[in-house]
């Protein structure tokens, strides 16, 4: 005598075929999507670093290395909106072609038709925290090192005979000539380091060499000639060896380092030693940050999967719905941002910046799933054979 099973015992199996079916278009679309954008604004950002290929004459090479840092942080960004435009479109083809029609009538839940794009909004969000808190920084870090070595390191090497390179936005060096062994003949450095005592220094030869990994150039038998702020006399000081730097700042570890590569404990915590005071309200805002943007993925994707799956099906679709879905995420992401903002000047705002992450996909959650008054939303049930 054959035996009836329970509808969800019955339909086991083929939930989680369906869920793999779903997940891997989600996820096949998401990387796609995402892994495209990430590359056109790669290209578009890259154009702000020609200027070093053109004008350092950097290889090829180096300057993909270089641009290729920034990656992470594009992917950060974006992931969020990626993964709401891919629960969408994904569910509205689905709808689109009668798919969702067909599960609903074999008797699944919206839960269960929604479960794929929860599994994609945990992975999506998940993501979005490894980024945040350790991808992000160590490649922005790496990305202003490697910046900092060109401009400066790099740089000093590639003066050219006859022109006046400027090595750094405040220091211009001007050879005569070059010759096989690297000695240098004719030189002029105008170094404007130090606006209260700007100088003119004039070399008969000098060499380039790296001393404590910062370029340098060094003099012989020259002249430093520098005008007095105070009596408008010119001091010419003559020399028979001077060394001088030709970074941009002094000393090795000059560089200030920027909140965005700085790790999440140092954000939260910063040292007013190394910082300005004015600078800790954006430290620690760029903190909450890292630990909030990530949610807007979970978010995004349920303002997706409920303009998708909210409502009835319409047979020939529906354009409003996904319309009001993309001017949601716009008007939440307009509010972030202002709110991140607001909070910068007035550390007690920091928890609208969670409210502003979390709570939309919440409210989602429950207008999709919460049951309606006389069971509207209950899945219809299977019969059993007979």
């Amino acid at each position: 005598m054959p035996v009836a099973y329970p509808v969800t015992q019955r339909f086991s199996t083929r939930l989680s075929i369906l869920d793999r079916y779903v997940l891997r278009q989600l996820l096949l679309a998401l990387v796609a999507t995402t892994g495209a954008l990430a590359v056109l604004i790669w290209l578009t950002q890259s154009l702000h670093f020609v200027s070093l290929v053109v004008g350092r004459g950097l290889s090829l090479r180096v300057f993909i290395q270089l641009t290729s840092l920034l990656i992470p942080s594009f992917v950060a960004v974006i992931l969020p909106i990626t993964t709401f435009v891919v629960v969408q479109f994904v569910y509205q083809r689905l709808g689109s072609d009668r798919e969702l029609t067909v599960m609903q009538a074999a008797g699944l839940s919206p839960f269960m038709m929604a479960r794929p794009a929860l599994l994609c909004a945990a992975i999506s969000t998940l993501i979005c925290f490894m980024l945040n808190l350790w991808i992000v920084p160590a490649s922005y870090h790496a990305f202003r090192q490697y910046e900092y070595q060109i401009r400066n390191k790099m740089a000093a090497f590639l003066i050219q005979d006859g022109v006046f390179t400027q090595v750094s936005d405040n220091m211009t060096v001007y050879i005569r000539t070059r010759d096989e062994s690297g000695m240098l003949h004719g030189i002029m450095v105008e170094d404007d380091r130090q606006p209260d005592a700007q100088a003119t220094i004039l070399a008969e030869e000098g060499s380039l060499v790296i001393i404590n990994d910062q370029p340098r150039v060094v003099l012989f038998n020259g002249s430093r000639q520098e005008i007095d702020r105070k009596t408008g006399r010119l001091n010419v000081l003559s020399f028979a060896r001077n060394t001088i730097d030709l970074t941009s700042s002094h000393g090795p570890h000059a560089r200030q380092p920027d909140a965005n590569e700085l790790p999440l404990s140092e954000l939260l915590h910063p040292n007013l030693r190394q910082f300005s005071p004015r600078d800790e309200k954006k430290m620690i805002i760029e903190g909450w940050r890292r630990l909030a943007s990530p949610f807007c993925a979970f978010s995004f994707a349920m303002i997706g999967l409920l303009s998708a799956l909210g409502g009835g099906f319409s047979r020939h679709g529906n354009i409003t719905r996904p319309v009001a879905a993309t001017l949601a995420v716009v008007a939440m992401q307009s509010l972030t941002l202002l709110v991140q903002n607001l909070a910068s000047r007035n550390l007690a705002l920091v928890p609208l910046m969670w409210v502003c992450a979390i709570v939309p996909g919440l409210v989602c959650l429950a207008i999709l799933f919460w049951p309606e008054p006389g069971g509207r939303r209950a899945a219809p049930r299977a019969q059993s054979p007979q």
